[in-house]
């Protein structure tokens, strides 16, 4: 009985707080620094989110050690629904990078739902002598000693693209992998024939691809991106024979472990809404950027969804050997 009278007066504590809930401005911490593309993200969705919310979203930028600095923040934050984490692939990537991580990915948070999806591309600098995808792969394969692989740092998009692709295609010999302190150098380096080779998001190619600048290949993604104006011509790495192969740059939203259920419902519907306003929808169309309409809307589908993620990336990384500590 005892047992049964703490349990009903903890759900409604935790219903009073729903009620009440939010009583003050909530906080969206980006691991990030302002002006990339997770940090334009979060203040898209914060304006989406701040009319079913009925309350004030600021953005809080706390960048440093690919992510993990912001994320361990929120981890440690007040669990009530105040404080909340946006990051993106790297929620999955930190466990396989980092052998000492100050938080637990799938212990130390409320998993909120999927915000988007970021398609990748593979691209080569202009001079490479191949224009299909299976021209390319055999160009790899048959010089990779000889080739250079490009990203923009340790656990980047572009990083962990390249991981996945040559562990993919099982070269005998890997690309030697040339890291740079960002994707505007990197970008540069591969359209002036430095490098031979990137995968990144349409984000940062398009524009690219468009001008002539790079040649691309693939896409990352599942399915072809059909819609798409410029790359709705590209296979997918999974039709050019690589059986399963889909990574896009996702993006997610979480809040401390321990906040509330009836919070976390509010969250989520709030997002739901979010994920359906039209202005928000045009914002991450025009930053290359797929909504999220599928299961992984809901908290334990994307809670599924990146436990997949963490095992998958931690074995391309194991494999390569490249950690960030």
């Amino acid at each position: 009985m005892k047992r049964l009278t703490i349990l009903a007066l903890s759900m409604l504590a935790g219903l009073a707080q729903a009620q009440s809930f939010p009583s003050k401005n909530i906080s969206i911490v980006v691991p990030f620094a302002a002006g990339g593309p997770t940090d334009r993200v979060a203040r898209d969705l914060a304006e989406a989110l701040r009319k079913p919310l009925g309350a004030t979203i600021v953005i809080e930028n706390a960048a440093g050690a690919g992510s993990t600095i912001g994320t361990a923040k929120v981890a440690r934050a007040a669990a009530d629904g105040h404080t909340l984490l946006l990051t993106h692939i790297g929620m999955a990537s930190a466990p396989g990078l980092y052998r000492k991580l100050a938080y637990k990915p799938l212990e130390d948070f409320e998993y909120l739902g999927i915000i988007n999806d970021v398609p990748m591309t593979l691209i080569g600098k202009p001079q490479l002598p191949a224009t299909t995808y299976r021209d390319f792969e055999n160009y790899i394969r048959t010089n990779s000693g000889k080739l250079n692989l490009a990203h923009a740092g340790l656990g980047s998009a572009s990083h962990l693209c390249g991981l996945m692709w040559q562990h993919a295609i099982k070269l005998n010999t890997a690309m030697t992998t040339v890291p740079f302190g960002g994707t505007a150098p990197a970008m540069t380096a591969l359209m002036g024939g430095q490098v031979d080779v990137m995968c990144d998001q349409t984000t940062n190619t398009t524009s690219q691809i468009e001008a002539g600048r790079v040649k691309a290949f693939a896409v990352t993604t599942a399915k072809p991106l059909s819609g798409h104006k410029l790359l709705k011509d590209y296979p997918t790495l999974a039709e050019m024979g690589l059986k399963n192969f889909n990574l896009t740059i996702w993006h997610g939203l979480y809040a401390p472990k321990g906040t509330p259920a009836a919070v976390t419902k509010k969250i989520n519907d709030a997002l739901k809404v979010a994920l359906k306003d039209p202005e928000f929808i045009k914002r991450q169309e025009a930053l290359g950027a797929i909504v999220a309409t599928d299961k992984r809307i809901e908290p334990a589908e994307h809670k599924a969804f990146v436990a997949d993620q963490i095992t998958k990336l931690k074995t391309v990384i194991d494999a390569a050997g490249q950690y960030a500590d």
